[in-house]
């Protein structure tokens, strides 16, 4: 009887679910024939009575049973049990037929559910990685926190032995004296000496103190500490039998004020001396000389072989100290609940809606990640992909979304994704995506991370197989934290020595945080004219290493520091040898009869925060230097990163989107930028802050990509921490190159400007005008300006042509009406831009 119940309740659920249920007859068979089933299986577990009677005998008394217990909870299901349980126990036996009964019973209620075996096993492989991951977070906060605890002590235990050293080191024993006049000193006694074998190279030195022979002939196999015991014996001595007034107690104060003078004096110049390479004398005074300085580069005296000999000097390797992650904060995000709600709701609104549009589709998988979810959905038979792509604006307007984007189909499956904005945002902190294996793992030294996908991976690149990034957003998009990202991996990924980064901040204030740091090759660059020698630079820098390359039969850079390494362990196999002048050599490999060097070359990275300005200062020299870094930069480690607030055709040329494979695009006004960037739309559906479209080179489609945040404090941290470890090291040859070619480029810039050209400024009395016509109206064709101008064709043509080489309209589209690139404020700027140039 509790089944039946049971029946209503499912059938409202489906009800108010589905409002129009499907299959409306066959859900009521399938409900009926699981309450028959299910009462069989109590009929089974109760002992399946009456199997002595007839069937109908039988349903008679277990109608009758069922009335008769009195239970809180029956064991028995009265006739129900008895129409299907009877005749399976009769035919089949108790336990098969309860067999039997059982996965009838489980297949009935998959089926009424709408479940599988794959999506029980999928939410338990969820319950279990989510508690695997539960695991894993709390073994790694034990970690961080023994971690921490074993730095502590570290810490702790180095304290206590530098204080425990300088106590030892520094430490004045004064003698003991007795102040009731009798002058006694009291000196402390050392303990006995074991005999020493003496050396038979060493001729025996006595020195005569009150007629008796003091030997130093083993002192120089004893500890120093002994003798410089022995030696204040003897001082302390000699000051005892001086002449001192009669008053006991003024000399017994200056032979202690003596003593304590002379041990801080021993101390210091004994710290002095401890820079020396040579041996340190020690030299005994005899009674009534004074001591004599030391003076460097001494002859040896006739007590060189007496003392102990400092620790030879060697240059020390600076060690770069990567800064701790504990740098970096952690994130809290605990919207969980929330989250599932909205899936849930937004869901079953997605399928609303396409049903409401006579588009059948169910959802296959859901895909939540940082800021957008991504809904699977299979489309019934006989459904195109266009009837759902041209639903965009209409899903948004009933998921009361900002926008969706569609991408139809999901590269590697036969579903169509739809990506919603979240309403509940969970940020991607940096320190989880350095923190994690995949970045520890990397071997590269150019491994950078950028956020996590819509599947909540995490994503990783390596900037020398990019080998160069193109990054385009609007401002507030999240352009300058991307770059930051990237900088912030490689200073925790490789030292000064393999990377040098080469920054070009023409606002200034981007790459602030990064001044004085080790791995910058010069200062930051900020001038226009600088940054385009900088490149300049660059491009003569990758021309010398082909030409390295070249003399060493090496293809990259990666054979070529292959061979420094070989150079390197053939130099420690084979020690200096003597060469005919008697001078030591130390022998190194040899390729073509060229020694090989014991340097390293390291890889150079390039960022560009604004190329937009830059293009507008110089465009010729730095267009051409980006290009021909580009196309061969590659082999010879030096990759570049451009950032743009402008992704124009005059910004981002056609030559520099042929060289720069690897793309991110984050949020752009139109979807021309978005073509213009990814040659794809899309860019204009994201939400900004930090939402991008990553197109690696390779791959078909980009990713869509939630940027990680690194807070301003945290990059501070982090550039502190290493500017505190270690100073930057600028080449001062790199700077007075880069000045050299600035110098030269602004003065072939003034001879070329004197030699004439107007750069089309002044083609025709009418191009402003045309200009500001064609930027209201949004479209250029040559008709339209004959019309509104009053000009004739040829006329209206040349125009429209210098319009296409100044960037203003887009190329030639048959009889369509050309594309404008520019609003009319971006054509002042460029205008006054070059009017100044022409001044």
């Amino acid at each position: 009887m509790l089944l039946i119940p049971a029946f209503f309740i499912y059938m409202t659920v489906m009800n108010e679910k589905e409002r129009c249920v499907a299959h409306f007859e066959a859900k009521v068979a399938l409900c009926v024939l699981t309450i028959l089933v299910a009462g069989a299986f109590v009929y089974m577990v109760g002992g399946a009575k009456h199997q002595d009677m007839n069937y109908f005998a039988a349903l008679g008394n277990l109608y009758l049973d069922g009335f008769g217990d009195k239970g809180y909870i029956p064991l028995v299901c009265g006739m129900i049990g008895g129409i299907l349980g009877y005749p399976l126990a009769f035919f089949c036996g108790t336990t098969v037929a309860l067999i039997l009964t059982i996965v009838v019973l489980v297949v009935l209620i998959f089926i009424l559910t709408n479940l599988s075996v794959k999506d029980v096993a999928r939410a338990a492989s969820r319950t279990m990685d989510r508690a695997k991951r539960a695991g894993e977070e709390q073994r790694r906060r034990y970690r961080e926190k023994m971690e921490y605890r074993r730095q502590r002590e570290e810490e702790e235990r180095s304290r206590r032995e530098q204080e425990e050293y300088i106590s030892d080191r520094y430490a004045t024993d004064l003698p003991q004296y007795t102040p009731s006049g009798t002058g006694a000193i009291d000196i402390p006694l050392d303990s006995p000496k074991k005999k020493r074998r003496k050396r038979k190279d060493m001729p025996e030195e006595k020195v005569e103190i009150n007629n008796t022979e003091v030997d130093y002939s083993d002192s120089n196999e004893g500890n120093a500490s002994e003798l410089d015991l022995s030696t204040d014996l003897i001082n302390i001595i000699s000051r005892a039998e001086r002449s001192y007034d009669n008053n006991t107690d003024s000399t017994v104060d200056h032979i202690a004020d003596d003593i304590s003078q002379e041990k801080r004096s021993q101390h210091i110049s004994q710290g002095a001396v401890q820079a020396d390479p040579e041996t340190v004398p020690v030299a005994v005074s005899k009674r009534g000389q004074p001591k004599k300085p030391a003076e460097p580069a001494a002859e040896p005296s006739e007590f060189d072989n007496v003392g102990y000999r400092a620790e030879q000097p060697h240059e020390e390797k600076k060690i770069y100290h990567y800064p701790p992650i504990q740098l970096l904060r952690l994130n809290e995000n605990n919207n969980d609940l929330s989250a599932r709600e909205e899936l849930e709701q937004n869901s079953r609104k997605l399928v609303d809606t396409l049903q409401s549009f006579g588009v059948n589709a169910k959802i296959v998988n859901i895909c939540r990640g940082p800021s957008v979810t991504r809904y699977e959905l299979q489309p019934a038979p006989g459904v195109k992909i266009s009837k759902i792509t041209n639903l965009s604006d209409d899903i948004a307007l009933n998921l009361a979304a900002n926008g969706v984007r569609i991408e139809a189909p999901i590269p590697g499956k036969a579903a169509v994704g739809i990506e919603v904005p979240n309403k509940v945002v969970s940020m991607v902190s940096m320190r989880e995506l350095i923190d994690s294996d995949v970045f520890r793992n990397s071997k590269s030294k150019l491994t950078a991370v950028l956020g996590r996908d819509i599947s909540g991976d995490i994503v990783v690149t390596d900037i020398a197989k990019m080998p160069h990034l193109l990054i385009a957003g609007t401002t507030g998009s999240g352009k300058s934290v991307c770059v930051n990202s990237i900088l912030i991996s490689i200073l925790y990924k490789a030292t000064p020595d393999e990377v040098k980064l080469l920054l070009i901040d023409p606002k200034m204030v981007e790459f602030s945080k990064y001044k004085g740091i080790p791995h910058l090759l010069v200062p930051i660059v900020s001038d226009a004219k600088k940054a385009a020698a900088a490149l300049g630079w660059a491009v003569n820098e990758m021309l010398n290493r082909y030409k390295i390359f070249s003399e060493y039969d090496c293809k990259d850079i990666d054979s070529y520091n292959s061979l420094i390494e070989k150079n390197i362990r053939y130099m420690r196999e084979n020690p200096p040898v003597e060469n005919e002048e008697g001078e030591l050599v130390q022998p190194v490999m040899e390729v073509g009869g060229l020694p090989v060097a014991k340097e390293r070359m390291s890889r150079v990275v390039i960022a560009i925060d604004e190329l937009a300005d830059l293009m507008m200062a110089a465009p010729s020299e730095v267009e051409d230097s980006i290009c021909r870094l580009a196309q061969m930069a590659r082999a010879a480690g030096m990759h570049l990163i451009l950032a743009t607030q402008r992704p124009t055709v005059n910004v981002i040329t056609g030559l520099i989107k042929a060289n720069v494979p690897s793309r991110i695009a984050l949020k752009v006004s139109s979807n021309m930028d978005s073509r213009t960037i990814l040659d794809t739309g899309g860019g204009e559906k994201l939400i900004g802050r930090g939402d991008m479209l990553f197109s690696p080179v390779g791959t078909p489609k980009p990713i869509r990509v939630q940027g990680c945040y690194a807070s301003e404090e945290e990059i501070e941290g982090v550039t502190g921490y290493i500017k505190k470890s270690a100073k930057a090291e600028y080449n001062a040859e790199i700077e007075e190159s880069i000045k050299r070619i600035a110098t030269e480029e602004i003065a072939q810039g003034k001879k070329g400007g004197s030699d004439g050209g107007d750069d089309g400024l002044s083609v025709d009395s009418k191009m402003e005008e045309a200009i500001q016509f064609v930027i209201e109206s949004g479209q250029a064709s040559t008709s339209m300006l004959q019309r509104r101008l009053k000009v004739g064709y040829a006329r209206a043509g040349r125009m429209i042509d210098d319009m296409e080489q100044l960037g203003v309209v887009g190329p030639h589209q048959g009889s369509k009406p050309r594309d404008v690139l520019m609003t009319y404020s971006e054509w002042a700027e460029r205008r006054n831009a070059m009017q100044n140039q022409q001044d």
